[in-house]
């Protein structure tokens, strides 16, 4: 990667290594790729250069996010193994392909969890929370009259405090209402 810096004419600002993190065990402490993206986000480079694209995101969203915000920073990326400079235009157009590439697969995600929703409802299942049972609407209401506060409720029933509230204070009214 030095060699290849050099022969571009391009200067190292710095080098985040990340050692011995391997697998996605190793995708939540990665204090190197933390340090780079913290440097991206503040525009502290105007190229980021990889051996190979697995070593910027372990899952596909990771590098779709890193992606977004190195073009928002109007920062490079150079990938080795890959092949792929965006500093170039051919380099830039298949970035934007991983992209068109990653919106779709996010629309595919989108499109099987509403039509497995959609068949669920379909065999009658019931979705969503399970509704509070009645007698404990009642109690938390009997509490409320006799003047207890609602955190005081919800500690009492051992139930959430954003129940008691719903109960007390009536349902939110639905988006867009």
């Amino acid at each position: 990667m030095r060699a290849v810096a050099e022969r571009m004419d391009w200067h190292i600002a710095a080098e985040y290594i990340d050692h011995g993190v391997r697998g996605a065990k190793g995708s939540e402490r990665r204090p190197g790729y933390d340090r780079l993206y913290d440097a991206t986000v503040r525009s502290e480079s105007d190229l980021v250069m990889a051996w190979s694209v697995d070593r910027l995101g372990r899952s596909l969203q990771q590098l779709v996010a890193l992606l977004s915000d190195l073009q928002a920073k109007d920062v490079g990326l150079y990938l080795h193994q890959q092949g792929i400079d965006s500093t170039t235009a051919a380099g830039k157009a298949m970035v934007q392909m991983c992209g068109v590439f990653a919106e779709f697969e996010r629309a595919m995600i989108r499109e099987r969890a509403r039509a497995g929703l959609e068949r669920a409802r379909a065999q009658g299942k019931t979705l969503g929370r399970l509704r509070t049972p009645e007698v404990v609407e009642e109690r938390i209401r009997a509490a409320r009259r006799q003047g207890q506060g609602i955190k005081k409720i919800a500690a009492e029933l051992g139930i959430g405090v954003s129940t008691v509230q719903r109960v007390v204070h009536g349902p939110a009214p639905a988006p867009g209402a």
